[in-house]
């Protein structure tokens, strides 16, 4: 049985990491780019909030009893065989994992236009995996 409760305070945890983006990362490029709070600040929420997602997707995994995953990007493949995801979030999913990877092992080689791009046009993915968590838990 899926435990609601965790599953509702990881989405309010991840709900806040995401405001809190919204409020730090700046409106124009050329001023991210000139402060590097702001570029870490925005980097390293943008990492728990994947890791937020991850931790939810695992909760589910394990609640369902969708079976032991072998590696992250194996809970997204049996949430989505489960029907508890969508094919696209499935794909969504998987970029950010690997964009979190990128943040977590590759610190010299994050590129600021996708991180800039992704803070400013992409929370919409967070927003569309709350809404199919919570389609989930019903």
């Amino acid at each position: 049985m899926v435990d609601r409760e965790r599953v509702l305070t990881k989405i309010d945890e991840l709900q806040g990491y995401l405001k809190e983006l919204e409020e730090i990362v700046p409106e124009d490029y050329n001023l991210y780019l000139s402060s590097i709070e702001k570029r870490r600040g925005c980097e390293r929420l943008l990492q728990i909030s994947v890791e937020c997602v991850i931790d939810i997707c695992s909760l589910f995994v394990s609640g369902f009893r969708l079976g032991l995953p072998s590696e992250e990007s194996d809970l997204f493949e049996r949430l989505f065989k489960n029907n508890l995801i969508s094919a696209e979030m499935k794909e969504i999913l998987k970029s950010m994992k690997g964009f979190r990877n990128i943040l977590v092992h590759d610190y010299a080689g994050i590129d600021n236009t996708i991180v800039y791009e992704i803070a400013t046009a992409r929370l919409t993915d967070f927003e569309r995996f709350v809404k199919e968590a919570l389609n989930a838990l019903r």
